[in-house]
């Protein structure tokens, strides 16, 4: 049953400005989308911050609350401007904080960000799945996790990131389906995120078809999107690894919907693609190639969106 009262799209989003930006070897033995450095690393960090600040700066003068938070130089945390791995806000004043698999990144957490975001937005829970590191599960956020909020479905890739008995339980205690399905980029290895792959907007969904095979779930998968009512659009292996699957659909305070997606990604996408999302949404891309080429992660893992309830009066 599809829920009247959930948008697709988060009114505010959450971010976290870098200070130690940079190449992880904890992350790179599962992320195929990141390269080691030829450049030095301070250099690296210094551009990760511009292409953050001038990602912000785009975002709020199209009218979308953005809330940043400032990372801290200890310990180093490189990371750290991926926030939505580690947190997730819902309608009903839940937050949920994820177990990930890095220890360099265990540290992002912070509570007390989310003790401060009271002030403005109803949180009736910290559900903390954090403890289940120590038993070898993850779960890593809204990268492990791609939400259909309207219809509360949760859409998950198998992956060492990703724990199909911690898709269960989460699903359970937020009263959504969970659908798991294999994705696999073209050399074979499971996709580390499910958001690499797959991106539901409104009335659109963006996924690589060919990352999922048939036994491993494409035509049900096939099936579930139709029925949501929105348009499919297939996407190559080519356009994941310009980050053509990670993106994110916000509103204005207007109320106005706004695909958010990088410039790497826009230009990879084929005129008729590009022609089928115009038809729905309006666009707004922002360059961040270091972050995504270091990172392995593109503008929607730099995004927690907030659908908590605002607090009136603030």
């Amino acid at each position: 049953m599809v829920n009247k009262q959930q948008n697709q799209a988060p009114r505010a989003i959450f971010m976290v400005r870098p200070v130690a930006f940079g190449f992880n070897p904890d992350t790179a033995h599962t992320n195929a989308y990141q390269h080691r450095p030829v450049e030095p690393a301070l250099q690296i960090s210094q551009r990760a911050v511009e292409e953050f600040d001038r990602m912000v700066d785009l975002l709020q003068a199209h009218d979308v609350q953005v809330h940043v938070f400032n990372d801290t130089p200890e310990p180093p945390k490189p990371d750290a401007v991926f926030p939505n791995n580690w947190l997730s806000f819902h309608d009903n004043g839940t937050v949920v904080l994820y177990p990930m698999q890095a220890h360099s990144r265990r540290a992002e957490r912070r509570p007390d960000w989310i003790a401060e975001l009271e002030r403005f937005y109803q949180i009736n829970r910290v559900l903390d799945l954090s403890h289940y590191e120590h038993e070898g599960m993850y779960l890593e956020g809204t990268g492990s996790l791609v939400f259909d909020y309207a219809h509360r479905v949760a859409y998950a890739a198998r992956s060492p990131r990703t724990h199909e008995e911690l898709v269960h339980k989460l699903c359970d205690n937020l009263e959504f389906e969970p659908v798991i399905f294999d994705a696999f980029d073209e050399s074979g290895m499971p996709v580390y995120h499910t958001n690499v792959i797959l991106a539901i907007t409104s009335r659109l969904v963006l996924i690589c078809l060919d990352a999922i095979p048939q036994y491993g779930g494409q035509d049900a998968l096939l099936d579930r999107f139709r029925v949501s009512g929105r348009k499919i659009v297939a996407i190559s292996h080519a356009q994941v690894r310009a980050f053509a699957g990670n993106m994110m659909e916000v509103q204005t305070r207007q109320g106005q919907t706004l695909l958010v997606m990088s410039g790497s990604a826009y230009r990879a996408l084929l005129p008729g693609q590009l022609d089928a999302i115009t038809q729905h949404t309006d666009m707004l891309v922002v360059d961040v190639p270091t972050i995504e080429r270091y990172g392995g992660g593109s503008v929607r893992c730099m995004m927690a969106g907030i659908f908590n309830c605002r607090l009136t009066g603030v």
